[in-house]
């Protein structure tokens, strides 16, 4: 019986993950063992692979689940909860409303299908400031609605669901006893790591056109980041056919490109973590002032 649904190669991510959860164990365990200045980088680590696991490992399992067996599935998704410290149930369906909007702008009751578009807490049609976006984002989540929305229609996924965020919960509360000095330093890298995630999310939508499907996301073409957080990069790409697995955006790429082009896709030479200092995002800025 084959075990992988698409393809071998997803044993990359599924190893990756098993390794992140080793990684988080590990800061635990050897925290009284390590002088406070090597806790403090490997929590900067700890805060960049709670953002790399959710845009990577896990926003490409809810697209494409690596195994065939469904309990193989629901296991992973569980081992994925208690690693990256929420459900990834509950993300999947946030997820899913996110590719229901695609960053839409308000409509005129000033709502968004999209939880998490840019556009959501602006003003005047435009995205929000990044700063509020990346540091308030975090808060914004009603994990009560969240649960209840899944529960009309999927009753199992939400119980599953509750479940994950339980052994997550759990997982904090063993911890806690092996060693809560430790809990409570890593405690604010795992919140940056979720605003990590959250930046990340803003510039891949920041200068995308939410009218046009080709160009709803903001792609970077950078070999090194796609192959590190396995073919994020390719987001307008992911955006245009969100079941595209990550092993084929870059031929798809290829397939489309004079479309996109055509259509004023947004590329950025950055990964989307550092879109802030992509030069092709100035450009944009600068773009109504010239002349």
């Amino acid at each position: 019986m084959k075990i992988f649904a698409h393809t071998r190669w997803d044993i990359l991510p599924v190893l990756a993950a098993l390794a992140h959860l080793a990684f988080n164990i590990t800061l635990i365990l050897g925290f009284e063992s390590r002088p406070l200045w090597l806790s403090a980088v490997l929590g900067a680590v700890y805060a960049v692979s709670i953002s790399w696991n959710i845009n990577s490992i896990s926003h490409n399992f809810i697209h494409t689940p690596y195994f065939r067996p469904r309990w193989m599935n629901y296991a992973f998704s569980l081992l994925e909860s208690v690693t990256i410290g929420f459900s990834q149930v509950y993300y999947h369906w946030i997820h899913m409303r996110h590719h229901s909007g695609n960053s839409d702008r308000p409509n005129e009751k000033g709502e968004t299908v999209d939880l998490l578009s840019i556009y959501r807490h602006g003003r005047n049609g435009e995205p929000e400031n990044v700063f509020s976006y990346t540091f308030l984002s975090f808060f914004r989540d009603d994990i009560g609605d969240i649960h209840k929305a899944i529960a009309a229609k999927r009753p199992f996924e939400a119980k599953f669901g509750r479940f994950e965020l339980i052994s997550f919960l759990g997982f904090v509360a063993l911890a806690l006893l092996v060693d809560w000095k430790a809990v409570l330093f890593f405690l604010p890298f795992y919140y940056l790591g979720n605003c990590l995630s959250s930046l990340n999310g803003y510039y891949e939508h920041l200068n995308g056109d939410p009218d046009e499907p080709i160009a709803w996301g903001v792609s970077s073409h950078n070999s090194f980041y796609n192959w590190l957080w396995f073919g994020n990069g390719y987001h307008a790409e992911h955006h245009y056919r969100p079941k595209t697995h990550w092993t084929k955006l870059r031929a798809f790429h290829d397939e489309i490109k004079q479309e996109q082009e055509a259509a004023g896709t947004h590329v950025i030479s950055t990964c989307h973590a550092l879109g802030f200092m992509a030069p092709e995002n100035r450009q944009q800025e600068e773009a109504p002032h010239a002349g």
